[in-house]
């Protein structure tokens, strides 16, 4: 990347969740639906004294992505995290079985969902975890007329059951900034001990969960730049791609036997799970 390339380049792990699904939807087409107006907020945070969000952190914007109907559902990382709660899951659930609903009556509605969170709304727990089962369902549903893409950009990462959804996806993007794993580090960490994981080490924990090793594993199938047009013209590659072969869920048996061959009493390393997942999921 020359001087030139660099000064023009927008970073889209800089930008807010509403000017990210703007960068990606052909201009001139987005259209936010329950945007902040609607006040469409938490019933449950303000009974904490939490302040609310009026869109309780996720974006719902319609449009086109190179020509052809879309949605870009982005969870908004500075609010609470990301995390996910009855509200802004629901958000998330409800576009996907709209987006299905499109398909079976002829509209190829896609979508894309911006991974950035810590997964469920811990002030709200079981209702968002039902929700965020909602989203997996969706998921699941869409993607047989049309893929789904998730795309992990920010800090935050994607983490708990909002990182089932991301492995759900018939595709995943994922920048240099970010991470991806069921379990936070310090959860790990407080369940197995600082000897196993320490969630001070930073090198350590992307050398495990960034998405640099995540795509050398094979759970992260484009390791982009952060660069919004650089993501926005892999988005269209893999829209144009069409559905794969098979999604990282219905390859259960090769995940199983990459696993049989990990030793768990020995503290694993960067290149081993390299070298173990590297081998692919084909079979």
């Amino acid at each position: 990347m020359n001087t030139q390339e660099l000064l023009d380049r927008v970073s889209f792990t800089e930008l807010d969740a509403r000017s990210r699904a703007k960068k990606l939807l052909d201009e001139g087409t987005f259209s936010e639906l329950l945007d902040p107006f609607e006040r469409v907020t938490s019933p449950w945070l303000a009974r904490q004294g939490i302040v609310t969000q009026a869109d309780d952190g996720t974006v719902v914007a319609k449009g086109e992505i190179d020509g052809q109907p879309a949605v870009v559902l982005a969870i908004d990382g500075g609010f609470q995290g990301g995390s996910m709660g009855e509200v802004s899951a629901a958000k998330i659930a409800g576009s996907l079985e709209l987006a299905a609903e499109d398909n079976r009556d002829g509209i190829p509605t896609r979508a894309v969902i911006l991974f950035e969170t810590g997964g469920v709304r811990l002030q709200e727990a079981n209702l968002g975890l039902a929700a965020i089962a909602e989203i997996h369902a969706g998921i699941v549903d869409l993607r047989r007329y049309q893929p789904v893409i998730g795309i992990t950009a920010g800090p935050i990462g994607c983490y708990g059951g909002m990182s089932i959804a991301a492995g759900l996806c018939s595709y995943l993007i994922g920048t240099r900034e970010a991470r991806l794993g069921l379990n936070g580090p310090a959860v790990i960490e407080q369940e197995a001990g600082i000897l196993e994981f320490d969630s001070r080490d930073r090198p350590m924990i992307w050398s495990f969960t960034g998405c640099e090793q995540r795509h050398r594993t094979g759970l992260v199938d484009d390791y982009v730049r952060d660069d919004a047009d650089a993501i926005r013209a892999v988005v269209i590659e893999r829209f144009r791609a069409g559905r794969p072969t098979a999604c990282r869920s219905e390859r259960v048996t090769a995940f199983l036997e990459r696993i049989k061959v990990i030793d768990a009493g020995k503290q694993a390393t960067p290149e081993q799970a390299a070298a173990i997942y590297g081998k692919g999921f084909e079979s």
